[in-house]
């Protein structure tokens, strides 16, 4: 995630053993009762944001099938979720703000409440669900997104021509139940329905587009896992290009919303992508999912955003290439390799940040390490950049500008301690063994000390977890 501005299962082994109980000489075991089902808990355990995700479940798809109308914003449909039980339930919730109307569970007609301030469905179907089984729960729902906020979040942005539901840490809840964390990936398969003449985008690939009475319908689906903030949708009208560049298929669209000198020089920062794409795989290996592309929003969010394969800009002009860079650099770092927990968000924002360095350096600007010693010699000790722990900032500072600017210094430094070959093959190895899944700041330090060969977590714990500016050392990728 970005600011025009700043380039921006489980298997919990409980193998509880039965113990055999002698009484009285008495060869005979006791067993062990059987445990009752449990209301799964609101949450899944971060500590920046207790309500998000849930416990007892692990979603693997979401079918999302939702009427908008743009003129009153109204959306109303239904979700199909597949998810297993991982513990015996009597209940289960999911993250979602909408007025509910029904919920089935294996189609059975299930009750329901609203907890947690109105962000929890909590759902009891029928019958307990036992550990390891599967399971399919469609919820119905008919209400107006924009009345909803969570956890100081207002995050549905349209007007009556447009639509555009993007947003971090939290957008899922405002159109579809989700498990809301980076924790559950899913896949994730979008059908919207909107006026005639109208155009909707999504994540992945256009699967097909059906006109009826109600209106037409646009299929999107993305073949690969993803985080429910990732998912999104867009609708009104747009200008779509698409073509295949090295085999990877590509689709942008504009927002016709904007002037017609705004969507000549939009579309000519979306027609980038491609070749932004080429020059990253150059240092981290192949683009990690099967499409690409991205979307200039007509709207004002004032931030761009990593969807998964499909970013969404604002419109900030033709030649602000960096912004594509760090969104498309998401798509490794953040996308590919979620993080593990919100606290671990410089994974996703300082990685994102450097690669914007990076993208500099071989395309004719200033290297590297000269924007980090930049950054450290105009930067007071005196100043908030260096009062932020980058590796634990809390939830009110998680896109503080010092997870940007101070992650991506930590990388450059770490590149100049251990030297350019090693920094990359530390990166290459990073997203090889964390590929398709999350990733925490204690896992990263290990593996570039183990791949590395030295022990860095002194220049770690400067860098990450001290909130002050670190000294002028070779230690510390400095001096």
């Amino acid at each position: 995630m970005t600011t025009p501005a700043i380039s921006r299962t489980l298997l919990v082994g409980a193998l509880s053993a039965t113990l055999a109980v002698g009484v009285a000489g008495a060869s005979a075991t006791a067993e062990a009762p059987a445990s009752a089902p449990v209301d799964g808990s609101s949450g899944i355990g971060d500590p920046y944001w207790p309500l998000d995700g849930n416990g007892g479940i692990d979603v693997s798809s979401y079918r999302i099938d939702n009427d908008y109308a743009l003129g009153s914003k109204r959306l109303s449909g239904s979700t199909t979720v597949r998810l297993t039980a991982t513990e015996d339930l009597a209940s289960f919730s999911l993250d979602f703000l909408l007025k509910v109307a029904k919920v089935t569970v294996d189609g059975q007609k299930a009750t329901f409440s609203k907890t947690g301030g109105g962000h929890e469905l909590r759902i009891t179907p029928a019958e307990p669900l036992a550990a390891g089984t599967k399971h399919s729960v469609e919820v119905t729902y008919d209400d107006h997104p924009a009345k909803y906020s969570y956890a100081g979040e207002s995050n549905w942005l349209a007007n009556r021509s447009e639509v555009v539901a993007m947003n971090e840490p939290h957008m899922a809840p405002w159109w579809f139940p989700s498990n809301d964390h980076p924790l559950d990936k899913a896949i994730v398969d979008v059908k919207v329905t909107v006026p005639k003449g109208r155009e909707v985008i999504s994540n992945g690939e256009l699967k097909g587009r059906t006109t009826g009475k109600r209106g037409t319908t646009w299929h999107w689906r993305a073949d690969e896992p993803m985080v429910p903030y990732l998912a999104f949708f867009a609708a009104g009208d747009f200008t779509i290009a698409k073509g295949k560049e090295r085999g990877l298929p590509w689709l942008v669209a504009v927002s016709q919303q904007l002037s017609d000198a705004d969507q000549a020089s939009s579309m000519r920062l979306m027609k980038k992508t491609p070749t932004v794409i080429n020059a990253l795989e150059k240092d981290l290996g192949d683009y990690p999912f099967s499409v690409v592309g991205g979307l200039t929003t007509g709207l004002d969010p004032g931030f761009a955003l990593e969807n998964q394969t499909r970013p969404t800009y604002p419109s900030v002009g033709g030649s602000y290439t960096s912004l594509v860079v760090h969104e498309l650099a998401h798509q490794w770092f953040g996308d590919d390799i979620a993080v593990h927990h919100w606290s671990d968000i410089w994974l996703n924002e300082g990685f994102a940040s450097f690669m914007e360095w990076r993208w500099s350096e071989t395309h004719g600007g200033r290297s590297a390490d000269a924007t980090l010693r930049s950054y450290y010699g105009n930067v007071a000790a005196s100043a908030d950049l260096w009062k932020v722990v980058v590796s634990d900032p809390g939830a009110a500072k998680v896109f503080d500008s010092a997870v940007y600017g101070r992650g991506s210094m930590t990388l450059q430094a770490l590149r100049n301690r251990v030297g350019d070959d090693v920094f990359w093959k530390i990166l290459r190895t990073w997203i090889a063994e964390q590929k398709g899944g999350n990733g925490s700041t204690d896992e990263f330090e290990s593996m570039a000390s183990r791949v590395s060969g030295q022990d860095l977590s002194g220049f770690f714990q400067v860098w990450l977890r001290t909130p002050s500016k670190p000294a002028n050392t070779v230690e510390n990728g400095l001096g």
